[in-house]
């Protein structure tokens, strides 16, 4: 499993974030506190404090290309 923290602060960031998290077949999930929520579930993500970063857990040991689609959204 790989873990980062990602910034999801528009509606548009969320939309393009889920487009992308779509094409993956592997499960993402968001944490935020104590809620986690499928990143494939817009209305999931809407759920959450989206004024901070999230973290991303990805289940899967090969995450780099994905880690590349969503550089934007990762929290630096």
């Amino acid at each position: 499993m790989t873990k980062t923290t990602v910034n999801l602060q528009a509606i548009n960031d969320v939309k393009d974030f889920v487009n992308i998290v779509m094409k993956y077949d592997f499960d993402i999930d968001l944490v935020s506190g104590r809620y986690a929520v499928d990143a494939k579930s817009i209305m999931g993500i809407f759920s959450l404090d989206l004024s901070k970063p999230i973290e991303l857990d990805i289940h899967t040991d090969d995450a780099d290309k994905f880690l590349k689609e969503i550089d934007r959204f990762i929290a630096k």
